[in-house]
């Protein structure tokens, strides 16, 4: 049996009360549910080297986590889940279903079909107003490219735009081979690269 739909814009509390369901990606933007279908699996590969090889570079007190639930905003309530976030492990060690945006420290979106939008223009706006300090979007079509924001001031400003190799000393001193994202092989040499 299908849960009815909301029909009224939707708490935090109800938010949290929403039965689990993996078949599909949920954000709650100002109290709208946002229902997109699952990424497609080179997007999940892309994400899951990602996440893995920026959280062997990272120092023990921070953690790079996939697809976890980030209160961008309260009222009205904002719930996103980035592709890939670096936390401080103290946040993820707590247990909460819900990270608050002053405990990230990236945000990193991987373009989908239908979410270019959204990542390129929504949720920068959104997660600066949060004041994440730093975000990260990467675009899989040839050649893999990454856009690094830094917040200044209240807004994102462009620290870098990369093909190839991908390299930030924010949070910590990370690389990353980005054509090994989406490659079935990868190359044996540098960081990031396995």
């Amino acid at each position: 049996m299908v849960a009815p739909w909301p029909d009224h814009l939707v708490t935090l509390d109800e938010w949290d009360a929403l039965p689990e369901d993996t078949s599909r990606h949920y954000e709650l933007v100002e109290g709208v549910l946002i229902v997109s279908p699952k990424p497609q699996p080179t997007h999940q590969r892309a994400v899951q080297r990602l996440a893995s090889w920026v959280d062997e570079q990272l120092p023990k007190d921070l953690t790079a986590i996939i697809d976890i639930e980030i209160t961008v905003a309260q009222d009205p309530p904002i719930v996103r889940a980035p592709d890939v976030t670096i936390i401080t492990s103290h946040a993820v060690d707590s247990g909460r279903a819900r990270i608050d945006a002053s405990e990230v420290l990236v945000a990193v979106e991987i373009i989908s079909p239908g979410s270019a939008r959204t990542d390129r223009l929504v949720k920068p706006i959104e997660y600066a107003d949060a004041g994440i300090p730093a975000y990260w979007l990467i675009d899989l079509d040839e050649p893999v490219s990454l856009t690094a924001y830094t917040l200044t001031e209240g807004d994102y400003h462009v620290d870098q735009e990369v093909t190839g190799a991908f390299t930030s000393s924010f949070p910590a001193a990370v690389t990353v081979n980005l054509t090994d994202l989406t490659t079935r092989e990868v190359s044996r040499s540098g960081p990031g690269s396995r």
